[in-house]
C-alpha cells in the first residue's frame, strides 16, 4: 500500500467544522497528476466545482447503517466517451489507489475521528460505477482505522 505524504495533502472544510456534524458530512478527494498533490474537501455537499472532466475523484459520505454509521464512497470507472479497455485500466487504478484515498480521508479529517472514535470502526463501502458489468460493483474496504 502506498503511504500518504501528509505534506502533499490539503484539506478544506466547507460548511462543517473539523469535529461536526456526522450527517451531512461529505468528502471530495481530487489530485494533481503534475504535482501528485491531493485535495480533500470536507463539507455538507460534494464539491462538484473541484471535479475535473476525467472524473478521477473519490467522493464519500456518512450514512446511517444498522445501529450506527457507514462511510459510502463512489468512483466513476468509465471516463466520458471512452472504450471498455480504458474502463478496465481505470478500474485497476482505482483499486490500487483506493487505500491511499482512504488514508487521505482518514488523516485529513483526523480531528473528526478523534471526536467520534466509534466511526473509526464503521464499515466502508465503495461503489465502483460503470456501464460494464464486470466493473460495476460494491466492495467492502474495511474500516477507517485500517487507514491510520
Amino acid at each position: 500500500m502506498k503511504r500518504l505524504n501528509s505534506k502533499k495533502l490539503t484539506t478544506t472544510f466547507n460548511g462543517v467544522t473539523q469535529r461536526n456534524p456526522i450527517i451531512p458530512r461529505k468528502y471530495t478527494l481530487t489530485h494533481s497528476d503534475i504535482t501528485a498533490e491531493l485535495f480533500l474537501t470536507v463539507g455538507r455537499q460534494i464539491a462538484f466545482e473541484k471535479i475535473g472532466p476525467m472524473r478521477e475523484e473519490v467522493v464519500a459520505t456518512w450514512q446511517r447503517f444498522h445501529n450506527g454509521y457507514a462511510l459510502y464512497g463512489l468512483v466513476r470507472v468509465d471516463a466520458p466517451k471512452e472504450h471498455k479497455t480504458i474502463s478496465a485500466a481505470r478500474y485497476k487504478i482505482f483499486q490500487q489507489e483506493m487505500p491511499l484515498a482512504l488514508e487521505a480521508i482518514r488523516f485529513g479529517d483526523r480531528k473528526f475521528f478523534d471526536t467520534h472514535p466509534s466511526l473509526g470502526n464503521a464499515p466502508i463501502w465503495i461503489v465502483f460505477a460503470s456501464r460494464y458489468r464486470e466493473y460495476n460493483e460494491v466492495q467492502y474496504w474495511s474500516t477507517p482505522n485500517k487507514y491510520l
